[in-house]
This record gives structure tokens, C-alpha cells and sequence, in this order.
């Protein structure tokens, strides 16, 4: 559930208001593509973190035989994931302060950021993995509910959907957005994240079989969400869509204040839950770079999250729009995700890693269609925020 929970942030969600406003149901393929990847490389990662139980950077720099070359990958690794977590936590705190603006109005908008911090610092804190998995998915299901109800009361064509799911369109009209969706779903801190977090919570090369299912079920729940957000996004009537909250506002001739309500929901409980996931991630890639005992409750770890975690709330409580660091995270993004997915390919299926769990013929072939997939979506992504420095 904190994989769903940590690519189901505000980010995605205006990602798939903005698909579905503009292109209506053509771009679910896009999704549909990016769920599948985002099943096989989060699949190899929980894998490898059950078999090792080690986290993915702390295995990238053991099996880096080169002295140079590993402090390359390792610098690259740490400054990508915690800059730009940084600079994410504040669109995830905002994107929750917007739902909760929905819910209460926009008289305490002030202290919305302070309040998610603040929330999302208690349960950080407490350090407990199995608290912090019921949050999240009490979370999640209700972000899901959300977003899904909105979706139906919508009353879909289903044709359309199916046409939209099953046969891609690609032009240089849609590509940015194509592109905005699979960077929002396959996430590389995620890789990081997951293979960190398995080992709290299963110990044993037996728990596999249950891991597979626990990320096959998740993440086909966080892409059903956010196919429903696109449904829901291509009944609005408007030309142009700022944020997600637009699409509520235009839902309401039709179907009352309640779309406004349930979008509302479903916002706080997106912008919450990857608020607390975007903090940890950064944390433990930086304790397994630095080579720290890894654990919620070590003080270096703590420190880690909770510098992004102030961050996020510092440039949204002054508005300070972190504009270039942002730019630098999506540069940093596209680079990462193809050598992240080499690298997670490589040691997956390097024997004095995995042993007899080491990927097979179709999860390699798989997973060099989905390298393959990166290195050009990632030129794209480096090419457009090039052009708009």
C-alpha cells in the first residue's frame, strides 16, 4: 500500500485531470502501459529486497567493483532522489492544503500546510512500520473510494474507455502528456522505497509468493484510481485546467456539490499519504548510501525525512516556488529512471545476488522493453524542461 499511496500524489493527480480534460479517454493506454511497467520493475524490487534484505542503493554500491564509478552512481543517486523528493514534498503538501481548502474553504488556507506537516510528522515519528501500513491504507482506500465515486457519477461511456485502453494514439499533440503520465507512475524512489521496505515486513525467501501479490494487488488499485480521475476528467466541458480542483468545480452543474466534496477527499488523502512516503524514500537511500543502520527509528534516518519533510512546508508556507529545483528534479528524474532500471536489471539477475531467484527470460524481456521505454521518455522529459530554462 506505500507504493500506491507514494505514486498516487497530487503530482498524478493533475497529471490525469489534464489527460483526460484534453484528450478525454485516448491517453488510459498510457496508463494502462505505465501500470504494468511500474508491476514488473516494483516486482523485481521487492524481490530483491526479501532475497537480500538490503535496500537497492546499498546493493548497486556492493556490487560496483570500481572505486570512482561507484562514487559517481552513488553521488547521482543521492542528490536526485533527496533534492528532488524535497522539491516534491511541497507540490504533495499542497496538493493535500487544496483538498482541504475544498472540504473547509479558503479561510484558514494558511495553516493548511502546517496542519499536513504536522500530521505527517506524528506519524514519521512514531517509527512503526505497522501503523504506518494501517494509515496508509485506511488512506488509500479512501482516496480510492474518492475518486472512483467521482469517476461514476460521471456516467462513463464504456466503449470509449475501452478504445482508449486498448488502442495507444501517439502524436506530437499528446506526447508531453504521455510522457507526464508514465514519469508520475513509474517512479524511481519508489524502486528504492519498496526494496527498503519489504525487509520490514517480510524476513523470509517463503514470504516472495505474498510480496508478489501484496505489489500486483496495490498497484493495480493506485492505476484503477487513476484511470478513474481520467474518466472523471474527460466529462469536464473546459478548454483549459489549472488543477484538479478546477475539474470539481466544473463537475458541479452537473452533479452537485458532492463531486466537490468526494474530489476534495480524495486530494487531502493523495497529497497525506505521499507526503509521508516522498520524507522516508529520501531517508533511506540516504542510509543506504552512508551505509547507516537502516531503520525508521535512527536518528540519522529521522534527521534525513525530517529536512524534506520542513521543506515541503517552508516553500509552500512563505510561496516560495522552488521552480528551478523542481526543474532540476525532472532533469534528474529523467536521467535516473533509465540507469535505476539498468542497474535494478543487472543485479536481479547477477547469481551471487539472487541465487536461484535471479529474473527469468520474460521478466528480462520485460524489463529491457521497459529501459528501453525510459531512455526515450527521459530524453523527452530532459529536451521540453531544457527548452523552458
Amino acid at each position: 500500500m506505500l507504493v500506491a499511496a507514494a505514486f498516487i500524489g497530487s503530482g498524478t493527480v493533475t497529471a490525469c485531470t489534464i489527460a483526460g480534460v484534453s484528450f478525454g479517454y485516448a491517453l488510459l493506454w498510457a496508463m494502462l502501459l505505465s501500470v504494468m511497467a511500474t508491476m514488473v520493475l516494483q516486482e523485481m524490487s521487492a524481490g530483491l529486497g526479501i532475497i537480500t534484505q538490503m535496500g537497492l542503493a546499498e546493493v548497486i554500491k556492493q556490487e560496483l567493483p570500481n572505486k570512482y564509478v561507484k562514487m559517481t552512481v552513488v553521488g547521482v543517486i543521492l542528490s536526485a532522489i533527496v533534492i528532488g523528493n524535497a522539491a516534491y514534498e511541497a507540490g504533495n503538501i499542497g496538493g493535500g492544503a487544496l483538498g482541504l481548502e475544498a472540504l473547509f474553504g479558503s479561510s484558514f488556507t494558511g495553516y493548511f500546510p502546517f496542519l499536513i506537516g504536522f500530521l505527517a510528522f506524528i506519524l514519521l515519528y512514531m517509527g512503526n512500520y505497522k501503523v504506518l501500513e494501517k494509515v496508509f491504507i485506511s488512506l488509500v482506500l479512501l482516496m480510492s473510494l474518492s475518486f472512483i465515486i467521482t469517476a461514476l457519477l460521471t456516467k462513463p461511456n464504456v466503449i470509449l474507455i475501452l478504445k482508449g485502453l486498448f488502442l495507444p494514439n501517439v502524436n506530437n499533440d499528446n506526447i508531453l502528456t504521455v510522457i507526464a503520465l508514465v514519469g508520475t507512475t513509474v517512479v524511481p524512489y519508489n524502486l528504492f522505497l519498496h526494496a527498503s521496505l519489504v525487509g520490514e515486513k517480510w524476513k523470509s525467501k517463503d514470504d516472495l509468493k505474498y510480496a508478489r501479490r501484496d505489489t500486483y494487488l496495490s498497484i493495480f488499485l493506485g492505476g484503477f484510481v487513476s484511470m478513474s480521475i481520467i474518466v472523471a476528467a474527460a466529462s469536464v466541458d473546459l478548454m483549459r485546467i489549472d488543477n484538479v480542483m478546477d475539474m470539481a468545480k466544473a463537475l458541479e452543474p452537473l452533479y452537485g456539490t458532492s463531486a466537490r466534496y468526494f474530489m476534495g477527499i480524495g486530494l487531502f488523502a493523495a497529497g497525506v499519504t505521499s507526503a509521508i512516503t516522498a520524507p522516508p524514500a529520501a531517508a533511506y537511500v540516504a542510509s543506504n548510501c552512508f551505509g547507516w543502520k537502516e531503520g525508521l527509528k535512527d536518528v540519522r534516518f529521522r534527521i534525513v525525512w525530517m529536512v524534506i519533510l520542513g521543506l515541503g512546508v517552508f516553500f509552500l508556507s512563505f510561496n516560495i516556488k522552488p521552480i528551478e529545483v523542481i526543474k532540476f528534479a525532472q532533469i534528474a528524474n529523467g536521467v535516473l529512471l533509465p540507469v535505476i532500471a539498468i542497474f535494478l536489471l543487472w543485479i536481479v539477475n547477477r547469481s551471487t545476488v539472487m541465487g536461484a531467484y535471479r529474473n527469468t527470460t520474460i521478466q528480462n524481456v520485460m524489463g529491457i522493453a521497459i529501459v528501453l521505454l525510459a531512455v526515450f521518455l527521459g530524453v523527452k522529459s530532459i529536451l521540453k524542461v531544457l527548452e523552458l530554462i
